[in-house]
């Protein structure tokens, strides 16, 4: 039942971000599997459209923070303000705590700035003030940011992008979606059937299931060979961090779930790879950049046998 509605919540959102089927399943993987997702795109190509009909179909509070260089983490997390009528401090929360969290051009924000999100990305609670408050459940994180202009920015550190499960790129439409757009067909405008949306108990158990499916021990080594290749590449400075290894289990348990299994298969780990993969990978130092950390996961693909 939980499948069937996901995929009913698939198809509506698909309505909504046309031509991008895959990435839209991609992203509601990462939610599934209990990740942030961080979308690397030239503006104008749907990251927000994609975020605002994720949270609608799927009944979450949604909250968007537009990062500047003069965003400060109190805008972020909230902070205490005092009230002349109770003569106390009263907490305001800041909108960190939604359900799901757009972090507009992430990196458009100072480092301090970005560092309010880390400690709520890795344990679900942020410290304000010497208390720790629980963040909602689920909690998701949608970063945007521009790959392209880089004037006034400030690059996310690997302990950041470590914290995100996948990166995505949603690309240009092919050109009959676009002529679908330009005909009034998707957007933000269009509107979803609200019987289509799953409740928050709904997505809570999905993942709950996404975390039982099974994982061979053939599969677990499998996964280790990806990664002990990547830590061995002559062209990366570091391969993939054990945060990482867990990252790209759980990626591909949340895939065989959309497909209808409780187990997981050595094409699931493929299908994603590169998108848990290529974010958490450094170039050594000196050495050639003439191959993308996406086509060295593509390369490891290709030559670290499945069995």
């Amino acid at each position: 039942m939980v499948l069937q509605q996901l995929d009913k919540a698939l198809a509506a959102i698909n309505q909504v971000v046309l031509g991008k089927e895959t990435r839209v399943r991609m992203a509601l993987a990462c939610l599934l599997a209990r990740g942030h997702l961080l979308l690397e795109d030239l503006p104008g190509m749907g990251k927000t459209t994609l975020s605002h009909a994720l949270a609608q179909v799927l009944g979450l509070s949604y909250q968007r923070i537009q990062f500047t260089s003069d965003l400060l983490p109190g805008d972020i997390v909230g902070t205490s303000v005092f009230e002349r009528d109770s003569s106390s401090f009263v907490f305001h929360p800041g909108p960190i705590f939604a359900e799901l969290l757009l972090a507009d051009e992430i990196n458009r924000a100072t480092p301090k700035s970005q560092s309010a999100l880390l400690e709520a990305m890795e344990e679900r609670q942020v410290t304000v003030e010497g208390v720790t408050r629980a963040l909602p459940e689920p909690f998701f994180v949608i970063a945007t940011q521009n790959p392209v202009s880089q004037s006034g920015t400030f690059s996310l550190p690997e302990s950041q992008l470590d914290r995100f499960l996948l990166r995505l790129s949603l690309g240009y439409p092919d050109s009959r979606a676009e002529h679908a757009l330009l005909s009034g067909c998707g957007g933000r405008q269009q509107k979803m059937d609200p019987e289509l949306f799953l409740s928050k108990q709904q997505l809570l158990s999905a993942q709950e299931r996404v975390a039982g499916v099974k994982a061979s021990d053939a599969l677990i080594a499998y996964i280790l060979r990806l990664v002990e290749a990547s830590r061995n590449h002559p062209q990366l400075a570091y391969g993939l961090s054990p945060r990482g290894s867990l990252a790209l289990l759980a990626a591909a348990r949340a895939w065989a779930f959309l497909e209808g299994r409780d187990y997981v298969i050595p094409e699931d780990v493929q299908a994603l790879a590169p998108a848990v993969m290529a974010h958490r990978l450094g170039h050594a130092l000196g050495g050639s950049r003439g191959h993308s950390a996406e086509a060295i996961v593509q390369q490891l693909l290709d030559e670290v046998p499945a069995l």
